[in-house]
């Protein structure tokens, strides 16, 4: 299924976002270029929903139980487009 696979990509993507801000590469690098055109769209209106955690970011966890309860409703109802 075409849309189950394109979440599991995305969720790497994410995955990979949150990898690369711990090793803190420059913002110049193609790869955070690449990540962060791909992920913060969608990441900053959570985190302008998030309450402040002190420092910590929990938007991609947020996003990423969100689309971990969209694969799961996209198998349960059959529809994967």
């Amino acid at each position: 299924m075409l849309l189950i696979d394109l979440l599991d990509i995305y969720s790497l993507i994410v995955f990979g976002a949150v990898i690369v801000s711990w090793i803190q590469l420059p913002p110049t690098n193609p790869v955070v270029r690449f990540l962060d055109t791909a992920t913060e769209p969608v990441l900053a209106p959570i985190r302008r929903v998030l309450p402040d955690m002190g420092g910590l970011d929990f938007s991609p966890l947020v996003l990423l139980i969100g689309l971990r309860m969209l694969r799961g409703l996209l198998l349960t109802s059959g529809s994967g487009f």
